[in-house]
């Protein structure tokens, strides 16, 4: 084995990036709201962290999902007028969901006609 495979072999595996395409994404967001908003840092398992956004003027979500707490937190000191907060009552009440983002949430069953009857109807007849 020569020396360049075993150094390669015991190499740290690289760190994950701030992806240039997020970065001008949640730029261009914070700047369509009037240049500041709130970022909430979400873990989401293997698939990363989850940045959730509610813009100031607005209150208009966005998101983003980057690979890792450090990159997400690089991605909010990075941009200005971007602070991290929490989903307390004040960022919830800010919070606007646009239509078409509660189609998206809704999936499959925004687009049917026809739903099955409830099946706990008799414990909340209230008649």
């Amino acid at each position: 084995m020569s020396e360049d495979t075993q150094n390669a072999e015991n190499a740290a595996p690289a760190e994950p990036k701030l992806d240039d395409a997020v970065l001008s994404s949640v730029r261009d967001y914070v700047a369509s709201e009037d240049g500041k908003a709130t970022a909430v840092l979400q873990p989401i398992g293997a698939a990363g962290v989850r940045v959730t956004l509610v813009g100031e003027k607005d209150g208009v979500l966005g998101d983003r999902v980057v690979p890792s707490m450090d990159v997400a937190k690089e991605l909010v000191a990075e941009i200005d007028g971007l602070e991290t907060g929490e989903w307390d009552r004040d960022l919830t009440t800010k919070a606007t969901v646009e239509p078409s983002h509660w189609r998206k949430m809704a999936g499959w069953v925004a687009k049917q006609k026809r739903f099955p009857k409830a099946r706990n109807n008799k414990s909340v007849d209230y008649s």
